[in-house]
């Protein structure tokens, strides 16, 4: 029996220790579960009544994501991703669906191999909002655009007409307003995907390209759509683009020829008129690059010179102190003979 008494001792213990976690285990659903009261702006204890609700603080500490030694909160569609939630909503995908956009990027157009096109993901935003002019309704006294009615008018044009460059187009001209070059860079691609030769769709990428200062993209594509141009179609706002780039190069001559070429298809265009003032008074580099050529000439010719004649000072003071002595020679030797020194200059001057 003296044998028997440390297992009853164990087993009294291990009943006594199963009675405890079952106890603590009942209770953690609900006197150990604390969660954060956004009504109470602080933290409370929770009941079983409220399993079902979400918790705040548990979603802070449950989501945390650490990335390059800071911690953010894991978005939602993360969230998903990664415990794989079959009833979890996008918000995201959801928007995406509503928003106006030219769908799926087209793989390769003959255009993607200039820079500006190929770094399309590397751009910084730019607004334009100069551009809700285009879509400006004739007659109308103010210069407000509706954008959001805008917006519902593209979609509008989209779904009646899925495979059209023009629309492409239009859905460019108004990422620009937005300031989205991705968005308006992707548009443009599609429209040329549909027509390579469109010279409105060339034109508008060359305008995007020039505000990021891919100058040699740009003039590529203003001269293209210049060239695909039809004869019955108005060409000012190439002529002025192609200004504008050239002028960013600093050819102004070239530069002014276009401007006064866009004026006179756009008489009364006053950004033309604004470029041709400022040109005006700067002066061209052709002739700076000719008063520098003359003034280094200049500048050489006077360093030969001062050089020759300091050479030439060298030279003289000997042939000076020569004749110098030669003369008192003379004249102490006419001294001793008794000879006049005035007979004796006067017989040289003979000579």
């Amino acid at each position: 029996m003296t044998y028997d008494l440390p297992s009853v001792s164990y087993m009294a213990l291990y009943i006594v220790s199963m009675q405890i976690v079952n106890s603590n285990s009942r209770s953690s659903a609900g006197s150990n579960h604390w969660k954060l009261s956004a009504d109470e702006g602080k933290v409370i204890q929770s009941s079983d009544q409220t399993d079902g609700e979400t918790d705040e603080l548990m979603n802070i500490l449950t989501n945390k994501v650490v990335e390059n030694g800071q911690w953010r909160i894991m978005r939602k569609t993360e969230h998903c991703d990664k415990h794989r939630y079959k009833d979890c909503s996008n918000e995201d995908d959801q928007k995406k669906k509503t928003e106006l956009s030219c769908g799926k990027a087209v793989n390769h157009t003959q255009y993607d191999h200039l820079r500006g096109i190929a770094n399309r993901n590397e751009h910084s935003h730019i607004p334009e909002p100069e551009v809700a002019l285009i879509f400006k309704k004739k007659g109308s006294k103010g210069s407000h655009v509706d954008i959001n009615e805008l917006e519902e008018k593209l979609k509008k044009m989209k779904k009646d007409d899925p495979n059209s460059a023009n629309v492409y187009n239009q859905i460019g001209n108004f990422w620009r307003i937005k300031g989205n070059t991705q968005n308006s860079i992707e548009c443009f691609r599609k429209a040329l995907s549909v027509s390579p030769n469109n010279p409105e769709v060339l034109l508008n990428m060359a305008r995007v390209l020039f505000n990021l200062q891919y100058l040699d993209d740009a003039i590529f594509l203003t001269r293209r759509s210049l060239v695909m141009q039809t004869s019955t179609q108005n060409t000012w706002l190439q002529h002025f683009t192609l200004g504008e780039i050239l002028k960013a190069y600093g050819h102004y001559q070239e530069a002014a020829l276009h401007f006064t070429h866009a004026l006179d298809l756009n008489p009364g265009f006053q950004p033309a008129k604004a470029h041709l003032r400022e040109m005006e008074g700067t002066p061209s580099p052709t002739v700076t690059q000719y008063t520098l050529f003359i003034i280094l000439f200049l500048v050489l010719g006077v360093i030969f010179g001062v050089i020759t004649s300091i050479e030439a000072s060298f030279d003289d003071p000997g042939e000076v102190k020569t004749q110098r002595h030669f003369n008192r020679a003379m004249a102490m030797r006419s001294i001793k003979l008794g000879i006049n020194p005035k007979i004796i200059r006067m017989r040289k001057m003979n000579y």
